[in-house]
């Protein structure tokens, strides 16, 4: 219990009441601002830019690691000869820190020797990543997915080999369609592994990207895309501005404490528990 308030409840409210004050960026005091930085960040065009890219970053982000990942777990479970190399191979990138992904997208993203970005050349899309504020995101999105890839798919591949064999057989005298039978039987029983996984990647997306956006915008030009949790570090390290900083933070602590509710409230209702 001590541990819980000292690392998560007590940092939680010198937060909340830094975000009232403006604070001297070296110690010396702080001025009771009330409300003030909350309605300069809520006022910003930049703030509620970078509000958007980091909705669509996470939507896109847990989609296709759930979807990819999922995917892969199939084709493993039904892999019969050399499966446990199969499943080394798909596990071993989950291994790797987000700042070394960060750094390995860098360079495969690379203008000059990034293999992908001579991938896209052939369909006539010239990359700029770190440049172009499309290229960066689309190249963090890729990168971030990527990372969270093998963690999903240890847990559908578990979820698949926890179903009954006497449970696959009867769906496979009801139903020979391979597509079908996964949606209307194996996707069902999956459900509860899929809702865990959607709140896992979704908090994934929302912080745990912040070592791939730090190496691949790091020092780059200006109009690169970047998460609220980013611009929190940017404006509270970089900026010195740690009212307005602390305000970001309550303001996205509010956000997923919403999107926690609305997962529990409205998504868990279509989960069945066995």
């Amino acid at each position: 219990m001590a541990i819980i308030v000292i690392f998560f409840y007590w940092p939680s409210v010198q937060a909340i009441q830094s975000s009232f004050y403006l604070e001297d960026p070296f110690g010396f005091g702080s001025t009771f601002v009330g409300m003030s930085n909350y309605t300069d960040v809520l006022k910003s065009s930049e703030y509620l830019g970078i509000a958007r890219f980091t909705a669509v970053f996470t939507a896109l982000v847990t989609f296709f690691s759930l979807a990819i990942g999922l995917l892969l777990a199939v084709k493993a479970d039904g892999v019969i000869r050399g499966n446990a190399t199969y499943k080394t191979l798909l596990i071993w990138v989950y291994a790797i820190a987000p700042p070394v992904a960060g750094l390995m997208g860098m360079m495969l993203f690379d203008q000059h020797i990034g293999p992908l970005v001579k991938f896209a050349g052939l369909f006539g899309w010239e990359m700029k990543v770190g440049l172009n504020y499309n290229d960066t995101a689309a190249a963090m999105i890729i990168v971030s997915v990527w990372k969270q890839i093998p963690y999903n798919f240890i847990f559908f591949l578990s979820g698949l080999q926890g179903i009954p064999v006497s449970v696959r057989e009867a769906a496979l005298m009801d139903c020979r369609s391979g597509f079908r039978r996964f949606w209307t039987v194996i996707l069902p029983l999956l459900a509860p592994t899929a809702f865990f996984l959607l709140i896992i990647n979704t908090t994934y997306a929302l912080f745990d990207t912040f070592g791939v956006i730090d190496v691949m915008v790091k020092d780059k030009a200006a109009n690169n895309p970047i998460t609220l949790v980013y611009k929190v570090y940017m404006d509270g390290f970089r900026g010195n501005d740690l009212g307005g900083s602390s305000a970001q933070s309550v303001i996205l602590m509010i956000i997923v404490f919403v999107l926690t509710i609305f997962q529990f409230r409205f998504i868990e209702r279509r989960v069945h528990y066995t």
